[in-house]
C-alpha cells in the first residue's frame, strides 16, 4: 500500500493537514504526530471501530486529552494508527473486498495460531505475521 493511500484512509489532506506524496512524507506526518482528526475518520469510514482503535493505537482518555490540548497523537500513537491502516488496507487489497477484508481482520486464523490478525496489528513483528499470511493469499496459497 502507498503512502498516498495510507494518507487517503487517514483522510487525505483535510485531516492530515498537508500532502503525503511518498513514504518520506508519512514519516515526517509520524515524527509531527498526525491529527487527532485523521483517528476520526479512519473511524468513521469504519476501518476501525473506536475500542479496537483505544486498544491499539490510543487509549480513550489519551484520546479524549489530545483532542483538548494539542490535537495531535504522540509520534508512538502515530506509528502505530500508520501501521494499522497500512495493513487494513493491504488486507482490502489482497481479498479485493472491503468488507470481507474487515471481517477477515477480525476473525481468528488458523494461519496465525487462531489469533485474530487485527490483534497482531499492535507490534511490528505481529504486523509482519500478518502481512505474510496476505501475501499467501495474494498468490493463491491459502491462509
Amino acid at each position: 500500500m502507498t503512502a498516498q493511500a495510507v494518507a487517503e484512509h487517514l483522510g487525505g489532506r483535510p485531516a492530515l493537514g498537508r500532502d503525503i506524496r511518498s513514504d518520506f512524507d508519512l514519516d515526517d506526518a509520524v515524527c509531527s504526530g498526525v491529527p487527532v482528526k485523521a483517528v476520526e475518520c479512519v473511524v468513521n469510514a469504519g476501518m476501525l471501530r473506536a475500542p479496537e482503535v483505544h486498544a491499539l493505537v490510543v487509549p480513550r482518555r489519551t484520546l479524549a486529552h489530545r483532542k483538548r490540548s494539542h490535537g495531535r497523537l504522540s509520534a508512538a500513537q502515530s506509528d502505530r494508527l500508520i501501521r494499522v491502516v497500512r495493513m487494513a488496507g493491504r488486507a482490502e487489497e489482497a481479498i479485493g473486498d472491503v468488507d470481507k477484508a474487515r471481517s477477515w481482520l477480525r476473525k481468528p486464523n488458523r494461519a496465525l495460531r487462531g489469533r485474530r490478525p487485527l490483534d497482531l496489528l499492535a507490534s511490528d513483528v505481529g504486523a509482519r505475521l500478518v502481512e505474510q499470511v496476505l501475501g499467501r493469499i495474494e498468490h493463491g496459497l491459502g491462509a
